[in-house]
């Protein structure tokens, strides 16, 4: 099969590989779409490598159809599926633990299908299970218009809460509006601490941390749960430790990509429970930015590193 391999100055090839091989309780899913994720981008720069066990190529989440499984499977061959991975998306073929493989929801493409399991466990796991978010409770939601973004944003509102959440153009802050997102700030232009004072948040999502984290911890509500899930705006801040512990507030460092495949299984099957039908009836959203072949990676990796785009971007195989 093919796969996309980096290559020592990080330029990506469509590449012959050796075919998985299946092991005992795993499914081998012949690809039709990966989606993205600003993982990739660090993986391609050699800072985020796969777990032990996982292939060397990119690739978080994918859908596509059942090619082999073992014959007392709950899967079979044929069966349209969406899986997460601990990597190896960006193939013609992926092998997983059948546990960590989902049906598409009723109604979904291949494409739409792609996007659900990396960016929609990510949300619900820092937010809902690391956060506890409560029906009613604000969250704060780093990149609203990214494909994480969009996913968290609706599974918030879905389930009962409010939203802020920052963007960087007048065209992004109307989409996420669009969305449900209930306080949005540029920040281009505006002071997110200084909106945070005035709408103290119970629960934050972050993939920016850097300086600015030190004052949006201290304009947290009482108790807030503030998540990091990665450093794109810088890995130092300075903190107010006197302020953090008198109000209870909780900094909370979680990585999906870390997790067990068996803590990952449970996530997923309470995800579904929770969130298939809505995806059925289109209450919640999967927004595609653009897809494009797998021979444009390239392509689709330039989008994400420009920040162009509004929600998605995808991958098809075959």
């Amino acid at each position: 099969m093919k796969a996309i391999l980096i290559q020592e100055d990080q330029a990506l090839t469509w590449s012959e590989v050796a075919d998985p091989v299946r092991k005992e309780n795993e499914v081998i899913i012949d690809i039709r779409a990966a989606a993205l994720n600003r993982a990739d981008l660090m993986q391609r720069a050699g800072n985020y490598p796969p777990p032990p066990g996982w292939p060397e190529w990119m690739g978080l989440e994918v859908s596509g159809v059942i090619a082999e499984a073992s014959p007392d499977s709950q899967w079979k061959i044929g069966d349209k599926v969406c899986a997460l991975l601990g990597g190896g998306g960006y193939a013609e073929k992926v092998v997983v633990p059948e546990d960590m493989v989902l049906p598409i929801p009723a109604g979904l493409s291949f494409i739409e299908a792609a996007t659900i399991p990396e960016a929609f466990l990510t949300s619900y796991l820092n937010i809902f299970i690391e956060g506890g978010m409560k029906p009613g409770e604000m969250v704060f939601i780093q990149a609203g218009a990214s494909g994480l973004g969009v996913a968290a944003i609706q599974l918030v509102k879905a389930l009962g809460g409010k939203v802020m959440t920052t963007v960087s153009t007048p065209e992004k802050a109307e989409f996420v509006r669009k969305l449900g997102a209930d306080i949005v700030v540029n920040r281009t232009n505006e002071n997110l601490a200084e909106i945070m004072a005035e709408n103290p948040v119970d629960v934050a999502m972050d993939c920016v941390a850097g300086p600015n984290l030190g004052p949006c911890l201290e304009n947290m509500a009482r108790g807030g749960r503030w998540i990091v899930i990665a450093t794109l705006g810088g890995t130092v801040s300075e903190l107010n430790m006197l302020d953090f512990f008198k109000r209870g507030v909780k900094l909370i460092g979680s990585t999906l990509r870390s997790r067990t495949s068996e803590v990952k299984a449970q996530l997923l099957s309470e995800l579904k429970d929770k969130i298939w039908d809505k995806l059925s009836s289109r209450e919640i959203k999967l927004v595609i930015h653009k897809s494009l072949p797998i021979t444009q990676a390239e392509k689709a990796h330039a989008i994400l590193e420009r920040r162009e785009n509004i929600g998605k971007v995808v991958l098809t195989v075959n």
